[in-house]
């Protein structure tokens, strides 16, 4: 499998956005750890569809204007149970946040709140695969590969309120 990658300005930084003839691989954070998401980002393609797709549908959802992503995915990294939570986290809805304990459960691994915590750390496709909607079952902002500001700015985007938001991590 090729992969081809695109760069784009965001309200949370540089995005590295990368695709194959099947779809969106990833969307990697500007000062990314090249360990967490394993995965050659290919030639620069500027023009490959589903990246101008990708860059499109972003803005729209940095923008206020898009609360949903069309654009098809391609998870080709992970074991199969990260991609069970990969795939999870597309269930949640915009503007909504889940606990990691909610998605064991949802998994039907209930005590597998740790692994589902691991899994949703390495998710290849943020943003659009919403890591950002899980949180602590406290209520409070968690570990977030974009950090916690892009985080908190991300739910903020999507009106989430809360404590959680008021914190020092707030950009």
């Amino acid at each position: 499998m090729s992969y081809v990658h695109k760069s784009m300005k965001s309200p949370i930084g540089e995005l590295t956005l990368v695709g194959s003839d099947r779809g969106l691989v990833a969307v990697l954070w500007e000062d990314e750890d090249p360990r967490r998401v394993p995965i050659p980002t290919g030639p620069e393609d500027a023009n490959h569809p589903v990246l101008l797709e990708t860059e499109r549908q972003l803005g729209q959802y940095f923008a206020g204007t898009r609360k949903e992503f069309t654009v098809p995915l391609d998870f080709v990294v992970g074991t199969p149970f990260q991609q069970r939570v990969w795939r999870a986290l597309l269930d949640i809805p915009f503007g909504e946040t889940r606990s990691y304990a909610d998605l064991a459960r949802q998994l039907g691994r209930p005590k597998a709140v740790r692994a589902v915590g691991a899994a949703n750390g390495k998710n290849p496709i943020a943003i659009i695969g919403p890591c950002h909607r899980v949180i602590g079952t406290s209520g409070k902002l968690t570990g977030y590969a974009g950090g916690l500001a892009a985080k908190a700015l991300l739910l903020r985007l999507e009106g989430v309120a809360g404590d959680a938001l008021n914190t020092r991590y707030v950009a």
